[in-house]
């Protein structure tokens, strides 16, 4: 076995996705290992049957590459290159592995040619959050009072926003927001945004599909989460009715994850010995 640390006890979590009110299919797909503290949500596109097929493959590849990476590796240590740590570099490769089998699948059958999907994961690691998405599939945290959106969308309206042509709140406002600039599977190669934050204890994030995010303000998800805080079931299936009852224009997938207790890696060998002259 690798030298991770169990996540048993230290994280609570739970999952839940919907097709919405307008779609016959649900072309989200969501995974989670609480054990290693891994959580994968992607939203498919390419219409009848192959955006579903495109999300199932990124969620199955992404969550057998990391876990099969952890049972070989030692995780200790970073990549000098990139500054990533490498369950960051592991995530990052696997999430790049899954777009080469989406990218390859849509070429070679004619029933998914054209399809793809965005994804948004989170990796906890040695009191840290390792958060690697693609597209405007979207994580958000609460610590204490504050909620915010720690992934930028890669969509057109991000970009409007960036380049000043809209603010934040107009943004809000627009009703075509779903242009994605990023996807996995539309390209042999796509540039994967990751970043690493440290955890604290208490910290409450939400990994969400656009058909939350398009019919739930922040505000509501915050108050959402802020209410019903304890019981994170309650939560997923509150967030899921309101953005139903909102219109549920699309599919709807919530993952939950509160950091109940710390959890430091293991250290190797070399670190103790290290720590001796520290």
């Amino acid at each position: 076995m690798g030298d991770y640390v169990s996540l048993r006890g230290k994280l609570r979590s739970v999952g839940l996705t919907d097709p919405g009110k307008v779609r016959e299919h649900n072309e989200d797909a969501i995974a989670w290992d609480g054990e290693i503290g891994l959580f994968v949500l992607a939203d498919g596109m390419g219409g009848y049957n192959a955006g579903e097929v495109a999300s199932g493959i990124a969620v199955k590849t992404i969550m057998n590459l990391v876990r099969e990476s952890y049972e070989v590796q030692e995780l200790a240590g970073q990549d000098k290159a990139s500054g990533l740590s490498r369950p960051a570099i592991i995530l990052r490769d696997a999430i790049a592995r899954a777009n080469k089998i989406i990218h390859q699948t849509a070429k070679t059958q004619p029933q998914c040619e054209g399809m793809g999907t965005t994804v948004v994961t989170a990796l906890f690691y040695d009191n840290r959050i390792i958060v690697a998405h693609v597209g405007d599939s979207r994580l958000y945290r609460l610590r204490g009072e504050r909620f915010e959106q720690v992934t930028m969308d890669h969509s057109l309206l991000q970009e409007l926003v960036d380049r000043g042509f809209y603010t934040p709140e107009e943004a809000q406002r627009v009703t075509n927001k779903n242009y994605v600039t990023r996807a996995l599977g539309v390209e042999p190669v796509v540039e994967v945004e990751i970043r690493e934050e440290p955890v604290q204890r208490g910290d409450c994030y939400v990994l969400c599909s656009d058909g939350l995010s398009d019919m739930i303000e922040d505000e509501d998800i915050h108050l959402t989460i802020s209410t019903f805080g304890t019981n994170l079931d309650t939560v997923s299936k509150q967030l899921v009715q309101l953005a139903n009852d909102n219109g549920g224009r699309d599919n709807i997938s919530v993952l939950l994850a509160e950091v109940t207790e710390t959890f430091p890696a293991k250290k190797g060998i070399l670190d103790r010995i290290l720590g001796w002259f520290g």
